[in-house]
């Protein structure tokens, strides 16, 4: 079981790595996929216990760039889930605007407890056998659970289609392995969540959006000037 650890202070310089990566994992994937008269769905779930009350705020302003980028892309459905205190693990009805989505991000505080990422992963299970879900998104800084139960539904979410796009926030090394592990598993990619390096953070969370709509196409059709340099790499 990994517990949390001390916070370190986040290294800006690891999040350009991270770039490079998601696009080497998103033409991994393949995602050849365009969907024309279909909305993208991402589930967004974020670890709301007391430790990541500082970072709140930032990741409920890049949910919001997320819908904007992909408008010409053929749009997007979000979910939000999240865990906090004892055993309280919630989710959205599915939205497809920014407006209440951050509504609904702002009605909720941090509070203190164990984290409840099983119950994330038995959600993103739950909702792909509803209707397909693109992927799903995890932000957190700690995993307090059976990591080898939590690898066996990561790597049930990737036959199923659903990879996990996974972002640690601070330098716990344990943490980052299990997260690692469960993008892996998942087809998915892993990342740091720095608040120090909120600009390129913003552009790795609208890659995922524009993979969820139209697939990598759409994703080098965005001509970002911080992804395009680095997915014309080899």
């Amino acid at each position: 079981m990994v517990t949390r650890g001390k916070k370190d202070i986040a290294s800006a310089q690891s999040t350009s790595g991270d770039v490079a990566a998601f696009l080497d994992k998103a033409r991994e994937l393949g995602a050849l996929r365009a969907k024309p008269d279909a909305k993208g769905r991402i589930i967004f779930a974020l670890d709301a216990t007391m430790s990541r009350q500082p970072t709140w705020d930032l990741a409920c302003d890049l949910q919001a760039e997320m819908f904007h980028v992909v408008r010409d892309v053929g749009g997007l459905q979000v979910q939000l889930n999240y865990y906090r205190g004892f055993g309280e693990c919630r989710s959205s009805k599915w939205v497809d605007d920014a407006k209440s989505l951050a509504e609904f991000m702002g009605r909720i505080a941090c509070r203190g407890g164990r984290t409840q990422i099983r119950k994330v992963f038995t959600n993103a299970r739950n909702e792909q056998k509803k209707h397909p879900v693109d992927a799903l998104v995890f932000i957190g800084d700690a995993m307090e659970e059976d990591v080898d139960i939590l690898c066996d539904k990561a790597g049930e979410l990737g036959l199923l289609g659903v990879p996990i796009f996974i972002f640690q926030e601070g330098q716990n090394e344990m943490v980052e392995r299990a997260f690692k592990e469960f993008a892996r598993l998942s087809k998915g990619a892993y990342a740091r969540f720095d608040a120090n390096a909120a600009g390129e953070l913003a552009a790795l969370l609208k890659a995922v959006a524009v993979y969820a709509t139209g697939g990598v196409r759409a994703l080098e059709a965005q001509g970002d000037r911080l992804l395009l340099p680095q997915m014309r790499k080899g």
